[in-house]
């Protein structure tokens, strides 16, 4: 008779080598951004992955991202830094929870560090591929805007 092998080592290390993947990938995402590879940033997501930034439409599909990506940095996004705090998954699909830094260039030549978290929701086609990415800001809205919120 066939009994499985129950072993905690068995049982973590499929976690643990998604939960690898993912930091991975994000890291990727920051060093592609970060050095201006928009369509590297956009190869990261599915056909129908979404990316939803704040002030801004959701962009769907890798051409959009890309699109969204380099109008980003147009407005002076620089310097994005992502630290993954949780993965959870399970089969083909995970979830990813974090906390962002970036840098936003103004027009008077001065930097805005904003700082906030995002969650990114990944599917296994073949390669993991971002289907939904979201992120906020943590800084306070200025009183022009919370007015009007």
């Amino acid at each position: 008779m066939y009994r499985p092998y129950s072993s905690s080592l068995a049982d973590s290390r499929p976690f643990a080598d998604v939960q690898s993947v993912i930091r991975g990938l994000s890291q990727d995402f920051v060093t592609a951004f970060n050095t201006g590879n928009y369509d590297q940033v956009a190869s990261l997501f599915s056909e129908d992955g979404v990316f939803m930034a704040p002030n801004h439409d959701p962009a769907y599909g890798p051409k959009s991202v890309e699109r969204l990506v380099r109008q980003l940095s147009d407005q002076g996004y620089e310097e994005l830094r992502l630290e993954t705090v949780r993965v959870d998954h399970s089969n083909d699909m995970a979830m990813e929870i974090g906390r962002f830094s970036v840098a936003i260039r103004q027009l008077d030549g001065t930097t805005v560090a904003d700082r906030g978290k995002y969650l990114k929701v990944w599917r296994r086609l073949g390669a993991w591929l971002i289907v939904a990415d979201c992120w906020n800001s943590n800084l306070t809205l200025p009183q022009d805007l919370a007015r009007s919120a």
